[in-house]
């Protein structure tokens, strides 16, 4: 979820909620106008997908 100046609108769960999906994926709150939150975030999509590939 992107926030600005740490500011979220929803939670996580109300999100994950609204989108249905499911407890297995994951849900980051991020300001991803900041490198180095965007590449956390970044690496976090890419070893989740590593994940879900080796299962």
């Amino acid at each position: 979820l992107n926030g600005f100046d740490g500011h979220q609108p929803y939670t996580p769960d109300e999100v994950r909620e609204a989108l249905q999906i499911g407890p297995d994926a994951p849900i980051i709150t991020t300001d991803a106008r900041h490198r180095a939150d965007a590449k956390s975030g970044l690496i976090t999509l890419v070893e989740h997908a590593l994940m879900a590939r080796l299962k």
